[in-house]
């Protein structure tokens, strides 16, 4: 039997990323992520697998972003019955992230069947449930960076630093064959040079198979430092006028990210000192993931933490769970910030704050993220006159600004520099995690630029990869 790669998810888009490596003796799963769209596509695209789950020896686990581990529950349901391997970090989130993803689960097929149940058709079970997703966690095993470790008779794993969240890593598999070792690097996804918090990308040495993400594969994106001048402008505008600063945002590393940079504003005096909320249970118990796992961030944000500053809070920052205290945030007429979930502003408590606040004009909206299609967030990006909010329709009087810098994602300039430096006996690389217009440009990029040939694979596609 050859050594083959099966694309399962993730392949000409950027979610459900799931990828199936076969060799003589193991069947190793790469990430096993929810795929994100409408409701029944959603729903019949992941509760399918296109393999027999009973059979995997192992599934490697490259970060705790629900498009790559949120399906974990799913494939336990199916007949997993092997371990899981990630770092310490991407563990101690996945902890908070899978358990997110039940509770949501849960609540949206309560809603399905109260239509279900008006219209006469039967009620639907969820994806999973939190019992399951709560299940799945014991099937979680923290492998450090840099260690080789034997993950079956012919597999062996380390993991390098990603740069894309805290925990997330680039898998190294080696696949020990008659002839040599086959090394494939899995970079998806891969983070960017020289940001706050994280340690830089890592490459590993002789790769001959590269799997890359091309989110960004024809993006550039604007300079941090740039991105920090103009979040203070923007901020000593809201506050000179009085108004409020609504951030949506991520709860995981997007929000971090953002308080990390404000807390830096303010400690330099290159903003006033004002009272910040970060509202939301999830964004609260994965900022404690961050502070627990200080060892994994970059030398100067880790000194910080040894020397007992916090990076994440100026001393005025509040972090939120209860929902009484919350709704308390809607009294406050000072000038303040307010961070809130979702990142796209489709549920959550980021809606009561907009609802709250989208009409007056002194306030500031500041948009630091992806907003796709048909979202309420890429409605306020567009600057409509109203937007429709719990089913009333309000004037989006207030600022609207958007930050492009602070993706967590390579741009196509650090895709191109990442593939460069695995080149070496590099033999094929394999470009997934992003939509067909990016994947197409950075492939020509690549051609014409480093004479390399990459391939597109389709959703399904299997290919054989050769030791020699």
């Amino acid at each position: 039997m050859a050594v083959s790669l099966k694309f399962c998810g993730g392949a000409g888009t950027v979610t459900g990323s799931t990828h199936l490596l076969s060799t003589p003796k193991s069947k190793i799963l790469i990430d096993c992520g929810l795929f994100q769209g409408k409701r029944d596509e959603y729903y019949k695209i992941n509760s399918y697998f296109s393999f027999n789950p009973h059979n995997i020896d192992a599934c490697v686990l490259s970060h705790a972003h629900i498009d790559h581990c949120g399906n974990i529950p799913t494939l336990i349901k199916k007949g997993f019955r092997s371990s899981v391997y990630c770092t310490p970090a991407t563990r101690d989130l996945c902890h908070y992230m899978l358990m997110d993803s039940g509770f949501v689960q849960e609540e949206d097929i309560k809603y399905v069947n109260k239509i279900n149940k008006r219209r006469g058709l039967p009620a639907r079970e969820p994806l999973y449930t939190q019992k399951e997703a709560k299940k799945a966690l014991k099937y979680l095993r923290p492998i450090d960076y840099h260690r080789e470790f034997p993950l079956t008779k012919d597999v062996t794993l380390t993991f390098y630093e990603s740069g894309h969240i805290l925990g997330a890593a680039v898998a190294m598999l080696e696949v020990k064959t008659r002839k040599k070792s086959i090394r494939i690097a899995y970079a998806v996804d891969l983070g960017r040079v020289d940001m706050p918090l994280l340690r830089n990308p890592e490459i590993p040495k002789d790769v001959d198979y590269l799997i890359i993400e091309s989110t960004y594969g024809k993006r550039l994106h604007d300079d941090i430092k740039d991105a920090e001048v103009k979040l203070a402008d923007i901020i000593t505008r809201t506050i000179k006028r009085g108004g409020k600063i609504i951030i949506p945002s991520f709860a995981l590393e997007r929000t971090q990210l953002i308080v990390f940079f404000i807390s830096e504003l303010m400690r330099k005096k290159k903003i006033k000192k004002i009272p910040i909320y970060v509202d939301g249970p999830l964004a609260v118990n994965l900022t404690e993931v961050f502070r627990d796992n200080a060892q994994y961030f970059d030398e100067a944000t880790a000194r910080a933490f040894l020397d007992k500053e916090d990076p994440l809070g100026y001393g005025n920052i509040t972090y939120i769970k209860d929902v009484n205290a919350s709704k308390k945030l809607h009294g406050v007429t000072k000038p303040s910030i307010i961070i809130s979930a979702s990142g796209m502003c489709e549920n959550g408590r980021i809606l009561h704050h907009l609802k709250n606040n989208i009409e007056n004009p002194r306030n500031t909206i500041i948009v630091i993220g992806f907003m796709a299609k048909d979202t309420l967030g890429k409605r306020i990006v567009e600057k409509r006159d109203t937007v429709r909010i719990f089913g009333q329709l309000y004037d989006l009087k207030a600022e609207v600004v958007l930050v492009n810098a602070f993706s967590s994602h390579a741009d196509k300039k650090g895709l191109l520099q990442y593939a460069q430096g695995c080149k070496g006996q590099l033999k094929k690389v394999f470009l997934v995690h992003g939509e067909p217009e990016q994947l197409e440009i950075l492939r020509e990029s690549m051609r014409r630029k480093l004479d390399i040939k990459p391939h597109v694979p389709k959703k399904g596609e299997s290919v054989y990869l050769k030791a020699d």
